[in-house]
């Protein structure tokens, strides 16, 4: 008899699994046949002459079949709603985010094969790969979590997976005030920012709450217009009458079909679109997001990597940059000046809470725009906090 119930689960996993693979190649339709899967195993169990209790073996049992048809030991992460990042360094490695804290798991996996599996298993139903030619992907669950995937040889660590869920229900701006993300005059700032169809764009760091932000102003955005939102994965949860989504497409085996951001964004300009809203800027599709502001679709919304108002304008030229148009400083700053409204900052403090720390609006003169002169006004902004007098002297 085995004592380790662990080692008896990893035995009956591999066993099921290479039958599968010989006998069906892995065959989605037996897969899925959990009546087949339990049979299977229950056989395992007798030819390994393998004796425990009944409610230990149906226990062993499900979690084997949980592990051949969903994400395994992920599951209970997924479903517990007071998780909002998982982190998968390797097999035995599991860290999550409760709470805005970081603490790591017990869990685990069998094998990188069972890790792999999982990893294809996500990725391939919206038409994503991941293999040693490509080994790092972008992806989504069906619930809108965000994945991200790497593997050897680019993961040194074995393959590494993380998962960035999202409230099944979006968050509201009045439960971002009970949050204490924002106050009550934050609020107020926000909704009027969207109904005077500011163009808006979201700035912080990784996890500091951008998309959860950007769906609950998208509430406030009128029915009668027509919205057109644009994303690498699509992870946001706008609910609304006229809403079109479109999602960027990675290149196949062949390296051809690729479709980019920056070519959703052209396409988008011929659907007569209200608004535009572009999950993340990321690169040259900076300037064709700038430009449709500027050419009468007022009360677009994107977000951007950055860790301040001014930044997020310097982050801008740089995007523009890289792309193949070759503009002079000045005409990129100019069309910054033009097509920004308000900056809304992110942080995310160190208990993990996420808030709105400053709003800025971008003032326009026809000097500013004449001479590519940034003027930031803060119409809203966290007391700074107190600076230890050994850091803040000087000489």
């Amino acid at each position: 008899m085995l004592n380790n119930l662990q080692q008896l689960e990893t035995i009956l996993w591999k066993k099921l699994f290479s039958f599968l693979e010989q006998e069906y190649l892995l065959n989605d339709q037996i897969i899925k046949d959990t009546n087949f899967l339990r049979q299977k195993i229950k056989e395992i169990i007798r030819q390994e002459d393998l004796v425990f209790p009944k409610n230990i073996i149906n226990k062993i049992i499900d979690n084997v079949i949980n592990r051949i048809q969903g994400l395994g030991p992920l599951q209970e992460l997924i479903d517990d709603e007071q998780i909002s990042e998982i982190m998968v360094n390797g097999i035995d490695s599991i860290f999550i985010e409760k709470n805005g804290v970081l603490e790591k798991t017990k869990l685990f996996f069998h094998s990188e094969e069972e890790l792999l599996n999982i990893i294809n298993r996500i990725v391939s139903p919206i038409g994503r790969r991941i293999d040693k030619s490509s080994p790092m992907v972008d992806a989504r669950l069906e619930d809108g979590s965000r994945i991200n995937a790497i593997i050897p040889p680019l993961s040194l660590t074995g393959p590494t997976l993380t998962i960035r869920k999202f409230s099944r229900t979006p968050f509201t701006l009045d439960e971002l005030v009970k949050m204490g993300s924002i106050d009550k005059n934050t609020k107020k700032i926000l909704i009027d920012s969207i109904k005077k169809k500011e163009n808006i764009i979201i700035s912080g760091g990784t996890g500091t709450g951008k998309t959860s932000l950007l769906n609950a102003l998208a509430q406030y955005i009128d029915n009668s217009q027509r919205i057109i939102t644009i994303e690498d994965s699509a992870e946001l949860q706008l609910q609304h009458s006229h809403l079109i989504s479109l999602e960027s497409r990675p290149a196949n085996m062949e390296g051809k079909g690729a479709i980019e951001i920056r070519d959703l964004v052209k396409n988008a300009l011929r659907m007569r679109p209200d608004r535009i809203i572009v999950g993340e800027i990321r690169g040259p599709e900076a300037i064709d997001m700038l430009q449709a502001m500027n050419t009468g679709h007022q009360g677009s919304l994107t977000t951007v990597h950055a860790n301040a108002p001014l930044e997020t304008l310097l982050r801008l030229e740089t995007m523009v940059l890289m792309g193949d148009l070759q503009l002079p400083l000045l005409a990129i700053r100019q069309q910054i000046i033009g097509a920004i409204s308000t900056i809304i900052q992110l942080e995310r403090k160190a208990n993990g809470q996420r808030i709105v720390s400053q709003i800025s609006k971008l003032t326009v003169t026809p000097q500013t725009r004449e001479e590519g002169k940034y003027k930031l006004e803060n119409i809203t902004q966290l007391p700074p906090a107190p600076v230890p007098r050994s850091l803040g002297e000087v000489g």
